[in-house]
């Protein structure tokens, strides 16, 4: 069972694409992580799941 479910989450910055296209899903009851190197977008898509 899916406890966070993201589709198609894109993120723009005026003109400056910052996230395309991101789906994933987090189950419940798993640790999960987000790796990727500097300026990949992982605080970009936490703050826009976060509001």
């Amino acid at each position: 069972m899916s406890e966070l479910t993201v589709e198609r989450l894109t993120k723009r910055y005026g003109e400056t694409l910052a996230v395309d296209d991101l789906s994933f899903t987090v189950e419940a009851g798993r640790v999960t992580g987000f790796l990727g190197p500097n300026g990949s977008g992982k605080t970009t898509t936490m703050r826009a799941l976060l509001g």
